[in-house]
């Protein structure tokens, strides 16, 4: 099955696209702070098969960090939290709400970007990643095609 990444994509854009949902096996946002050169940012992610935990895969939005203070990570946390609920698990830099509500619509996936934005001042960029989406799906989903990044093997 094939699989394609559209990175690079704003809120903007991504609330837009009207994807099968079925097909998006994967998003990512990373949350980046001026300036950029500081590589202070907070990346959110879910994946549908669930994310790597020891040995068993957590279902749920995740969350990691670089350089963010440890004094706001309960901010970031309680945010997500109260928005998605789950139960909250750490992991090194990783900070997991398993079970926690899952999202996969354009329109929520540039939602959540534009309030992490807000709330912790940061800019988002978003990456979709999907399986077995045909070209005839891509074009009428608006996917644009400059942003894509076929993946070699698939």
């Amino acid at each position: 099955m094939a699989k394609s990444r559209y990175w690079k994509l704003t809120p903007d854009e991504v609330e837009k696209f009207t994807y099968n949902e079925d097909k998006l096996a994967n998003w990512d946002m990373k949350c980046i702070r001026e300036p950029e050169d500081d590589a202070v940012f907070i990346g959110v992610f879910m994946y549908k098969e669930g994310t790597p935990f020891d040995y068993e895969s957590i279902k749920g939005i995740t969350y990691y960090h670089n350089h963010i203070d440890r004094e706001e990570l309960p901010k970031i946390t309680k945010f997500l939290k109260d928005k998605f609920g789950g139960k909250e698990m750490e992991k090194g830099e990783r900070i997991f709400l398993s079970d926690s509500k899952e999202i996969y619509s354009g329109k929520d996936i540039a939602s959540l970007a534009r309030d992490m934005e807000s709330n912790f001042n940061t800019k988002a960029t978003i990456t979709l990643e999907f399986r077995g989406l045909t070209e005839e799906e891509q074009k009428e989903a608006g996917l644009p095609e400059a942003k894509l990044l076929p993946i070699p093997g698939e």
